[in-house]
C-alpha cells in the first residue's frame, strides 16, 4: 500500500463530544512518536499542503507545554497546549486550543500501537460539548489531518524508517 492509500479514519461519537482519528503508519512506533515530539519534525509535517507552521515554544514532556502558529494565503493562527503525559514510544496526553477560540479546549490522546515495525495511532480529542465537536470537525480539520499524515508517511520514508 502506498503512502497516498493509507485510509485515516475519523470518527464522530454519536455518545461523547470526541472525535477519534485512527492511522496506520509503515513505521515503528519510535519513528512516529518522534515525528509528533521533535519540534522540527513536527513542523514539517502538521496541517493541510499549504500550511507553514513555525514552532514557538516546545518543551514535550510531561508537564511541558507548546506554542505553534500555522500560516498559509491570508490566514494566521496560533494553537498551544500542554503535555501531560508524554512516554516514549507509546503515548501523549496533551490539551490543545486554537487561540482564535480561546474556550475550546480538547483533550487529546495518542496512542502508538506496535503493528510488527508500523504503527496505529489513534488520538482522541474530547472536548466541551457536541456543538464545539461539530464545529471542530466543520472547522476544516478534516482535510488538516488527511493531508497531514499523507505528508508525515512522505516523512517517515525519507528517514528510512
Amino acid at each position: 500500500m502506498t503512502a497516498g492509500t493509507r485510509e485515516t479514519r475519523i470518527v464522530a461519537d454519536p455518545t461523547v463530544p470526541q472525535v477519534i482519528i485512527t492511522r496506520e503508519f509503515d513505521a515503528p512506533p519510535d519513528a512516529v512518536f518522534r515525528a509528533h515530539t521533535d519540534p522540527e519534525l513536527f513542523a514539517r509535517w502538521i496541517g493541510p499542503r499549504d500550511i507553514t507552521t513555525v514552532i514557538d515554544a516546545w518543551d514535550c514532556r510531561s508537564g511541558g507545554s507548546y506554542r505553534y502558529v500555522q500560516q498559509a494565503d491570508g490566514f494566521e493562527g496560533g494553537f498551544r497546549g500542554c503535555f501531560h503525559d508524554v512516554r516514549p514510544g507509546e503515548l501523549i496526553v496533551q490539551t490543545f486550543t486554537f487561540e482564535g477560540m480561546p474556550d475550546g479546549v480538547a483533550l487529546e490522546r495518542l496512542s502508538f500501537e506496535d503493528l510488527g515495525g508500523r504503527t496505529r495511532l489513534t488520538a482522541t480529542a474530547l472536548v466541551d460539548s457536541f456543538e464545539d465537536r461539530d464545529a471542530f470537525l466543520a472547522s476544516g480539520m478534516e482535510t488538516g489531518v488527511r493531508e497531514g499524515y499523507e505528508h508525515l508517511d512522505e516523512l517517515l520514508a525519507e528517514q528510512g524508517a
